[in-house]
């Protein structure tokens, strides 16, 4: 087999997939520096070249760089927010303050490294405050739409949330999309929020080409679906939505959001009057919040068991 340079790549896909360069780097640089890299003469930041490769549904994992000292500093200190951040979303209300001021120090130490220009930065950085919150406590939720569609508009300029399936997107694109689709849910506009979650889960689906790379944003995506779909009464949608996104979860060893989906179905199940099915699914999702200390999650499922079986674990 050929060995091919990673512009080479790149260009090839691009071109396999209709792509131009002018689409491919929509928000993120000028399509010169695209003409460049895949020419040899000239390689990208770090961040650049894996948003390109997501845009075009490709591994970001297959590629080797050599960072420099500031771009290995972003990459562990965006590392260390995104544990924060999933600490903080699976932390009881009472233990979220000390992890969001941990989070926020850690943002305003990312700023300071980033270069002016670096929008993947900008957006990321933007993308996390909303989740963390301002120091004093969460943004409302119009703030929150309004923080969330600056940041992807950074990127992604034209976009249209009625047309999603029209554009290119990197993940932190793709988690954007879900953020604010769970914004949408927030305000009360479940319909809107269906819509996203509809056109993304069909996105992602279709354009990564290797799920088993991107199985967790297919997952998070699945979860937020099925979560509206189920609270709109549509609990066959929700069961069809939510056995795609355990299938994925177990297929590809990605096991964060298995015990929602799994939780949410026997909810369905409950309203669909079988209740074995129900007390079935409810001990899976006990069992794997417990393996992983999602002790927030198992104490709502215990209070779900309890009001809508009258039943206390272990049954």
């Amino acid at each position: 087999m050929r060995e091919l340079f990673l512009g080479e790549y790149i260009k090839q896909s691009r071109i396999d997939l209709g792509i131009t360069q002018e689409q491919l780097c929509e928000g993120i640089c000028d399509p010169i520096t695209v003409s460049r890299m895949e020419n040899g003469k000239q390689m990208p930041s770090y961040n650049r070249i894996r948003a390109f490769l997501q845009r075009l549904g490709l591994p970001d994992d297959r590629y080797y760089a050599l960072l420099s000292k500031n771009e290995m500093e972003i990459k562990t200190l965006q590392d260390e927010i995104l544990a924060d951040v999933i600490r903080f979303e699976r932390a009881a209300p009472e233990n979220r303050a000390g992890i969001r001021e941990a989070g926020l120090q850690k943002i305003k130490k990312l700023e300071a490294l980033a270069e002016p220009d670096d929008r993947i930065i900008r957006q990321y950085i933007i993308s996390e405050q909303v989740t963390l919150g301002k120091p004093d406590g969460p943004y409302s939720p119009e703030e929150r739409l309004e923080l969330l569609m600056g940041a992807l508009r950074i990127t992604v300029p034209k976009i249209d949330l009625d047309e999603i399936n029209l554009g290119l997107y990197s993940t932190d694109e793709t988690t954007l999309l879900n953020k604010i689709a769970a914004t949408y849910e927030l305000m009360g506009q479940r319909k809107k929020a269906i819509d996203i979650y509809s056109q993304l889960l069909k996105y992602v689906q279709k354009h990564y080409r290797e799920l088993s790379k991107y199985a967790g944003h297919f997952a998070i995506v699945a979860h937020n679906y099925t979560r509206e779909l189920f609270m709109a009464g549509r609990y066959d949608d929700a069961l069809e939505v939510a056995e795609l996104g355990r299938k994925v979860c177990a297929e590809y060893a990605h096991y964060q959001f298995l015990p929602g989906l799994i939780d949410l179905m026997g909810s369905c199940y409950f309203y669909k009057g079988d209740l074995e099915k129900c007390k079935e699914y409810y001990r899976y999702a006990y069992c794997i919040y417990k393996v992983i200390g999602n002790d927030r999650d198992r104490i709502f499922l215990e209070e779900a068991a309890k009001d809508r079986l009258n039943m206390e674990f272990p049954f």
